[in-house]
């Protein structure tokens, strides 16, 4: 077997470990026991269990941004572009636990490979949603004074969002409260 494709078959195991049990609460033995190796064997292919851990987290992550960025394409509207964008972040999330906790967990702070992660997410984050709102100015949808504030605060009420509803809710009540959402952001509270 050639190592790139022993090397996909740790991060696969290991993507099923970490989502069941968390990055702290995993160990090389499981990983290496899963992927039917010796221990030692496993170091020849990764350093350590985080290295292993950031390899399962960039791969959820380029996962879940090239469903995104397939899903935005698909849409000519920018109101659309922007529910499928939330929706298919808040559905793959569900499923992407290990990009989800990396992102999220507090304990996982002093990982320096995680801070990057994070930074590097939100400001791909705050480039698609400013893209979307740039697209709707241009197609004269949307009047916005600033463009970069106002995808900031979208992305902001988004992470806040992110825990509760991608978690907690099914998928149609995730898109019951993006509709509500999005009402919001595009009508307003203001009385007409």
């Amino acid at each position: 077997m050639k190592a790139d494709e022993k090397k996909k078959i740790i991060v696969k195991v290991a993507q099923k470990i970490f989502s069941k049990y968390g990055l702290i609460k995993t160990t090389v033995d499981e990983i290496a026991k899963a992927a039917r190796m010796g221990k030692a064997s496993l170091y020849h292919y990764f350093k350590s269990k985080e290295d292993i851990f950031k390899e399962v987290v960039d791969n959820e992550n380029k996962f879940l941004k090239e469903k995104i960025r397939e899903a935005i394409l698909n849409e000519d509207v920018p109101q659309k572009k922007m529910k499928i964008y939330i929706l298919k972040k808040m559905e793959y999330l569900k499923d992407l636990t290990n990009i989800h906790s990396a992102l999220k967990d507090d304990y996982l702070e002093h990982y320096g490979f995680i801070e990057k992660i994070r930074e590097k997410n939100s400001r791909e984050e705050l480039f698609t949603i400013r893209e979307i709102l740039q697209d709707g100015e241009d197609k004269g949808i949307f009047e916005i004074n600033d463009i970069e504030l106002t995808s900031f605060a979208i992305a902001s009420a988004l992470k806040g969002l992110e825990y509760p509803w991608s978690i907690n809710n099914s998928v149609p009540e995730i898109e019951s409260n993006i509709n509500k959402l999005l009402e919001i952001l595009f009508k307003g509270i203001e009385k007409k």
